[in-house]
């Protein structure tokens, strides 16, 4: 029944749309394409502010934003980010259940709106005690928004063997970066150079448009969007209720006794979080691998699917710290002037999804190029260079980085070409990660893993959570050096034994 939902919408449209397209797509990619793009706007406005936030404070609140930040040391900052962003993607695991199981992705979408929402609005209040809530909200509403609104996009089309699949993941992936380029000029700008809550108090008005756009657009959406594939049953759902409060109490027990005891640190909360985000993933991965209702073909496919999982997670290791580790370098040790115009750190943050629209046509056009002449490369030759290049970017970045060690400030343009190796390397392997995983995902696992494919972010980003948590200097030249050497040798890895993972792969190319 599902499937021929899926079919119907796909060839017949949704009647709301008048037979009306999207640049030749389904006319509901254009409301997920908004909803995405209003919420990128939001979370990367917020992940603008976030290291720069932290780090901030004392004399730096006369530089510009009112009350300063949190003034803590970079390698904590590295650390809380880190972390946050580990759960965001974390998240998105549960939030894939709660649409396969208990609201669907569209009702998911609507819901993690708003809680979204809210944590931005929690962050706009001043004190280190509703940052941290206002943390926890949006991470808790963007991973029940992320895989949803993915499993969305792959509802518009026709099965994974529809020819507009990729390209429709495509446009999506550029609404994603164009929220993602404006924000940080815009709530950048407001929360360095006026406000700091003033600026997160704007990301919650992004989110806001975003969640109003959404609802009035889901008449174009399929209507398979609105079922929920596997609902839980009375007894299923009173047993998840029940572990959920036991957790809750255990968990509220445990750290009010760390707090009574005058026991508690910051790391209380990040190591076991930072833990949990390196055993979970694996742990997931192990019982789909291990369910026996998947058939034989479905578990071929899991076992291929890890090959870039692990991957992609040795990528976003590197990748992620372009707001951490290079956000931290751009406000202490690279000039904010171009052409004589003075600008805020913060619009390093605008530089990759800058790169991202002006070269994922171009990376498009040259991959339809190549297909014409059977020579476009293979999924697991596109990751295998994504790994390469994410290295290389790392090496390069080795050169300023020594070059300012005397507390010179080096060109922006430094900054400015990593990005942008960066970004070649990202668009070989995140539009991609995220049309593979819906093409070798088991049928019964159809949003979760969208969910697995975010784990693998989450994954990359505790690694350097728990760096940082161990007083290691992700800056060092030394460390940098070492993430460069295993991202490339990872890209060799997947190349060697391209062959094998191509064969696990099925019919799936």
């Amino acid at each position: 029944m599902a499937s021929s939902l899926t079919k119907d919408a796909a060839q017949q449209g949704n009647p709301a749309d008048g037979g009306k397209t999207f640049f030749g797509h389904p006319r509901g990619l254009a409301t997920l394409f908004m909803t995405e793009m209003w919420e990128r706007f939001s979370f990367y406005g917020m992940r603008a502010l976030l290291v720069v936030y932290l780090i901030s404070g004392g004399a730096d609140a006369e530089k510009g934003a009112q009350g300063g930040g949190l003034a803590m040391n970079v390698v904590t900052a590295s650390a809380i980010y880190a972390v946050y962003l580990a759960m965001v993607y974390l998240l998105a695991l549960p939030g894939g259940w709660f649409g396969d199981r208990v609201w669907g992705p569209r009702k998911t979408v609507a819901i993690s709106a708003g809680v979204i929402m809210a944590g931005h609005l929690a962050l706009a209040v001043p004190g280190q005690a509703m940052f941290f809530v206002g943390l926890a909200l949006v991470a808790a509403g963007s991973g029940l928004l992320k895989a949803n609104i993915s499993t969305m996009v792959g509802h518009l089309y026709d099965g994974p063997q529809d020819p507009r699949r990729d390209g429709g993941f495509t446009i999506f992936y550029m609404g994603i970066n164009l929220g993602a380029f404006a924000a940080p000029l815009v709530i950048g700008t407001v929360g360095q150079s006026v406000n700091w809550h003033l600026g997160f108090a704007l990301a919650a008005l992004g989110m806001a448009l975003g969640l109003v756009q959404f609802l009035i657009g889901t008449r174009h959406l399929s209507p398979q969007s609105s079922v929920v594939p596997t609902p839980l049953q009375a007894e299923e759902r009173a047993m998840w209720l029940r572990k959920g409060l036991i957790w809750i109490a255990v968990t509220a027990v445990f750290y009010g006794a760390v707090v009574i005891s005058g026991h508690f640190t910051l790391n209380w909360a990040l190591i076991p979080i930072t833990l949990a985000g390196l055993i979970i993933p694996v742990s997931v991965l192990a019982r789909i691998k291990r369910d026996k209702e998947l058939s034989e073909s479905e578990q071929t496919k899991v076992s291929g699917y890890i090959w870039f999982f692990v991957a992609a997670a040795v990528f976003w290791m590197i990748f992620d710290q372009g707001g951490s580790t290079m956000s931290a370098f751009a406000e202490k040790n690279t000039a904010g002037e171009v052409f004589g115009m003075s600008f805020p750190s913060s619009w390093f943050q605008s530089v990759n999804p800058l790169w991202v629209m002006a070269l994922a046509p171009v990376l498009a056009w040259l991959w339809l190029w190549l297909a014409r002449g059977n020579r476009e490369p293979s999924t697991t030759v596109k990751f295998a260079m994504a790994m390469v290049l994410i290295g290389a970017s790392f090496f390069v970045f080795i050169v300023p980085m020594m070059m300012s060690t005397d507390g010179t400030k080096v060109s922006p343009m430094w900054l400015i070409s990593i990005y942008m190796i960066q970004t070649i390397g990202e668009l070989c392997l995140s539009p991609v990660g995220l049309s593979v995983t819906t093409k070798l995902a088991p049928q019964k696992y159809a949003s979760q893993m969208l969910g697995v494919w975010f784990l693998a972010v989450t994954a990359g980003d505790c690694v350097t959570g728990l760096l940082s948590i161990g007083g290691v200097d992700l800056s060092g030249t030394t460390v940098l050096a070492v993430e460069a050497a295993l991202a490339v040798l990872a890209g060799f890895a997947v190349y060697t034994y391209r062959k094998k993972i191509v064969a696990l792969m099925g019919d799936v190319r």
